[in-house]
Formats: C-alpha cells, structure tokens, sequence
C-alpha cells in the first residue's frame, strides 16, 4: 500500500496554471504564466521550464522572441530569494513543518544555471529572509490553500521567492522534498511518521514559530556535484561522518555535473551555514581531485 497523493492529485498539483489560479483567487502574489510567447513589447522578464522536471534540470532564461519548447511553459522572473515552506496535510489543513532557502546554481558545489544544490533552514529573524516573520505567516497560508485547492495529503512542499516578505509560489511539490531531512536535523521529528499519520488524517500539534525562535542555530544540506570526469578512491572514511552521506563505494565514476554525495553542516546563521558548507565541500573535491592526481 502507497500513502500520499494519488496520481489524479499529483496531475493538478503539478499544473503550473492550476497553481496560478489558486493563488490569485487566495489573494497571494504568484508570477505569471503562459503557454504561448508573449506580445511584442511586453517588459517582464521570463524563465522556461519544462512541464515535467525536477531539481531545476532544463530552467533557461527565455530569449526575446525564441519559440516556447513543446512541453515547456514560461513563467514571469521575479527577483528576490528562492525558498519554500514543507508542511504536512491531510487534505484540508496544512500544519507548516520548515522554512527554508534553496540554493541554486552555486559553482561552489559543482552546480550551473538553475540546478538544485542545497537547503537552508534558518532560525527566527534570519536575515537570509528578509521580513522572515511575515514571510513565514503568508507562506503558511499559501501551504492551506494549496492543501484545500488539490487535496494534498501527507507531508508536500511548495518553492517560492521571497521578495519583500511575500511568497511568490512557483511550484508545488506533492511529495517528500530535499528540504525535510533538515526538518529531522534541526527539530527531531521524524518526517516518515508525520506523513504516515497526516494520510491516516492525523496531524501534528506542532507550532513552528514558536519552534523557529527557540532553535539557536541553522542547518543546512548541499548536494556536491563533480566538477570534471571523476573516479572515487576509498570512501569508506567517509562513512564515519554523520555530514556526509549518499556516498558511492570506491571506484565510481562521475561525469561533470553528476552528484558525488550531500553534505551537511550548522552555523549561527545561514551566512554562517553557508560558509561551513563551502569549507567542507572545498575539502571533499581536494580529497576527490587530489587522489586522482596523485594517481596519474
């Protein structure tokens, strides 16, 4: 037996006009969509996204005038910072589980354009958001309505950008999302369990304000992508460390852009994250790199 959202579910969920549509008639901002180019003059800036794709795989800026893939849609460019709210729901409540930033296209794990390499899941008032308290307030909102408008079940994510402490929503993900393992990090919850009873109707009396002033720290996960052909030597010191994980055996090989592992780290803040993320991915490609070397 599967629990979670059925396939009919998962269709409107994924439908990134339906999305548009609930979020208008909730009253929230969302960027605009269309299938078709839009008219000569027209100001606003676009990306292209396929209609079936994940962790940013084949996300382009649109080109002026360029047709519009079959398959693919335009959705207006908003400027600000790329986040999402995951939550558990059984249909017709949503109970908010993190907020978290998504990291994409950082060259400093290997990744280009778009694609996804990480989270971070800060305290109360971090500054990686900013108005981050009425940030969390909307983005809450968003997740009921979305959980209302399709019948979400189960524990879901929704991604938007923040800009000026509104969530602009661009996607829904119906599913497990990369950002829950940083929920079980940061606050001992075990997010299997939660999605098994919010699909029995049963959902968490958790109160995640509450939960975000009183966890000092922020936590956070990339993912670290080979940066050239690679072979894995000996991974097994690996295995020691509770912040590397997804580990390969030895002898792997990697094309450019595929992941090796996930990484993890804390800090006081995200910035502080951030940095301690970098640190270690910038060891992991001189264990990596360095072993190839000396091995030529």
């Amino acid at each position: 037996m599967l629990w979670g959202n059925p396939p009919t579910v998962l269709a409107r969920a994924r439908d990134p006009r339906r999305l548009s549509r609930v979020v208008a008639d909730a009253g929230l901002p969302g960027p605009r969509v269309r299938l078709t180019r839009p008219a000569p003059g027209t100001r606003s800036g676009w990306l292209v996204k396929p209609l079936r794709s994940g962790g940013g795989d084949g996300i382009a800026v649109w080109r002026r005038g360029a047709p519009v893939p079959r398959g693919s849609y335009l959705q207006q460019r908003i400027a600000g910072v790329a986040g999402s709210i995951v939550f558990a729901a059984d249909g017709r409540r949503a109970v908010p589980l993190g907020l978290s930033r998504i990291l994409g296209g950082e060259s400093t794990f290997g990744a280009d354009g778009f694609r996804y390499c990480g989270s971070i899941l800060g305290s109360a008032g971090d500054p990686q958001f900013p108005a981050d308290a009425r940030l969390l307030d909307r983005a809450t909102l968003l997740a009921q309505e979305v959980t209302r408008a399709f019948g979400l079940v189960g524990v879901n994510g929704v991604d938007f950008i923040a800009r000026r402490g509104a969530p602009y929503a661009i996607e829904v993900n119906p599913r497990y999302t990369a950002a829950m393992e940083l929920v079980e990090r940061a606050y001992g919850l075990s997010v299997f369990d939660l999605h098994a009873r919010a699909c029995r109707g049963a959902l968490p009396a958790f109160d995640l304000a509450a939960v975000r002033r009183a966890t000092p720290d922020a936590v956070g996960k990339a993912i670290v992508y080979a940066r050239r052909p690679t072979v894995l030597g000996d991974t097994r010191p690996w295995l020691a460390d509770p912040d590397v994980r997804d580990i390969s055996p030895p002898g792997t090989t990697f094309a450019p852009r595929e992941p090796i592992c996930t990484i993890f780290a804390r800090g006081r803040d995200a910035a502080a994250c951030l940095a301690a993320l970098a640190r270690r991915a910038a060891r992991l490609y001189r264990d990596v790199e360095g072993r190839e070397a000396r091995s030529a």
